[in-house]
């Protein structure tokens, strides 16, 4: 579902977008992998939990998620009491159409002495029947605290569970999805730009393959990517992950050369996520008009899907959305007994 698109011809968009937003006292969220103009709107610009934490602290009664629905959900979740539009309804993520709430539940039941700890890019329905939601920023303080006999699920992602596991030694039960961008980077055109860029430094996000992965100097979150490229002493580095990110790095450091990364035989667009594109100036404009589309879930799922989202600030608060830190240890395990593993989705 997309908010209907009547002729907009005529229109300042960028003007009738901040009287809307003023009118409807709302706030704009923009993913850094969106569009460069969208981005430039928002009021701000951050990784999908950062985003969600941040509209639940101001007093906005409407938050227009620039991102994907996963994270509008997210926003939700966060902040049930306030009206959650998206520009694109079918603005999705291959992460999350990969691990269908009936199938995970199946699995789930399939393994029932595993803990599941869940990359937040899901839908609310599987964070409803998760123990744990991680992001690529605290996972790996979040497994710190599990103890090393306790048996994991982890899932949608298996490259950034892959790498997990391998940083961390530990063994998970991996759920097959993958990112279709990072799943798309090319080792072939990195190694050449590597060719043509001697001494540059890799940044990959840590949702690429393994092959790309071990050709990089740092691996990160987008926003541990983001500190990464401010603060290396090199002139040029080659980034892996979604491009439209580069658009912050250009603003914060003018004097330095990102490049991106391609994907395929470098000949294609597939290094561009496909779903966060489909949001578009206009389609901000006509969700903000008419409050449509609306992420609408059940107190139900909202309630479920909270908890694992409150066990990973509990576990590593101090850590969501600043990269890599460490493995800092608390002594008090929130104990995932008591979610109800029948909880299913809308």
């Amino acid at each position: 579902m997309t908010a209907p698109l009547t002729t907009l011809r005529g229109l300042d968009l960028l003007a009738e977008i901040q009287r809307l937003k003023s009118d409807r006292n709302a706030i704009i969220l923009a993913h850094y992998y969106q569009k460069p103009e969208i981005q430039d709107l928002a009021d701000f610009v951050g990784d999908s939990l950062d985003l969600s934490r941040k509209a639940a602290e101001t007093d906005a009664q409407v938050i227009a998620f620039c991102g994907v629905r996963f994270m509008a959900e997210t926003a939700k979740i966060l902040s049930p009491e306030k009206t959650v539009i998206l520009p694109d309804m079918d603005a999705g993520c291959s992460l999350e159409d990969s691990c269908p709430p009936d199938q995970f539940k199946a699995f789930r039941e399939a393994h029932p002495d595993h803990i599941a700890l869940t990359y937040i890019n899901c839908s609310a329905a599987v964070k409803a029947l998760s123990d744990i939601i991680v992001t690529s920023s605290s996972a790996q303080q979040i497994l710190d605290q599990i103890p090393l006999d306790q048996k994991i699920i982890f899932g949608p992602d298996r490259h950034l569970g892959g790498y997990l596991a391998r940083k961390t030694g530990r063994e998970m039960l991996l759920w097959p999805g993958v990112c279709i961008v990072h799943q798309a980077f090319s080792e072939t055109e990195l190694l050449k730009l590597k060719a043509e860029h001697p001494g540059a430094p890799v940044a990959a996000h840590p949702e690429c393959p393994p092959h790309i992965i071990e050709h990089a100097d740092h691996v990160g979150s987008t926003r541990s990517i983001l500190e990464y490229a401010l603060a290396t002493p090199a002139d040029t580095l080659l980034v892996a992950t979604e491009p439209h990110i580069i658009h912050q790095m250009e603003k914060a450091a003018p004097g330095k050369t990102f490049i991106g990364v391609p994907g395929g035989d470098g000949n294609c667009n597939c290094n561009m996520c496909p779903y966060m594109a489909l949001n578009t100036l206009e389609k901000l404009y006509v969700a903000l008009r008419d409050l449509e589309p609306r992420i609408d879930l059940s107190t139900q799922v909202m309630d479920a899907a909270r908890l694992p989202l409150e066990r990973m600030l509990q576990m590593a608060g101090n850590s969501v959305g600043k990269g890599d830190v460490g493995k800092p240890r608390i002594d008090n395990v929130v104990e995932p007994e008591d979610i109800d593993p029948n909880i299913s989705g809308d």
